[in-house]
């Protein structure tokens, strides 16, 4: 009888962890959006950041340098409407970006940031960017997409340049 006693402790604990490790997994979704909208994380807009900027630094200047790339598998044009611009730390800039889509089907796709030198990166907040979310494109369409941004003035002196690199890709290949 003991043994039977035991196979049923054994058999509730393992019911018990499988419960617990399918809602941590049902849960990490949820947590890893709060910390991408908290930290800025994974090209999330930092709205604590965007509001913590309260004075130009019109002392000093930033070249922002946007550069674009299509995944080999997207049939998309896509390019910034300006391939850089010089900005004020702490002002608010807006940039845009044209896609196209290439073919006579509906498409969804997708931009993916990153930024160079790494240590811009927590100093660059993005505002407003078409690389939150995926873009539905219609047969041949072409769209303006925008980008709202804040330099962050606590950028390190050493950075003069900050470059802005998206990739577009074709989420349906």
């Amino acid at each position: 009888m003991p043994e039977h006693d035991d196979n049923r402790s054994l058999v509730a604990q393992l019911l018990i962890m499988t419960v617990a490790m399918f809602g941590f997994g049902f849960l990490l979704v949820p947590l890893y959006d709060v910390f991408c909208e908290i930290t800025g994380f994974g090209g999330r807009p930092n709205a604590a950041a965007a509001a913590a900027v309260e004075m130009p630094d019109l002392k000093r200047e930033v070249r922002i340098q946007f550069v674009t790339t299509v995944n080999s598998n997207a049939r998309f044009e896509f390019a910034p409407d300006v391939s850089n611009m010089t900005v004020h730390p702490g002002k608010m800039y807006y940039a845009t970006f044209t896609a196209k889509n290439l073919t006579s089907q509906h498409k969804v796709a997708q931009a993916v940031p990153s930024i160079a030198p790494v240590s811009a990166a927590e100093h660059f907040t993005k505002i407003e960017c078409f690389c939150f979310t995926t873009q539905d494109f219609l047969p041949n369409e072409e769209r303006a997409m925008p980008l709202q941004f804040i330099v962050n003035p606590e950028l390190p002196e050493y950075v003069d340049t900050i470059t802005l690199q998206y990739t577009f890709f074709d989420l349906e290949t």
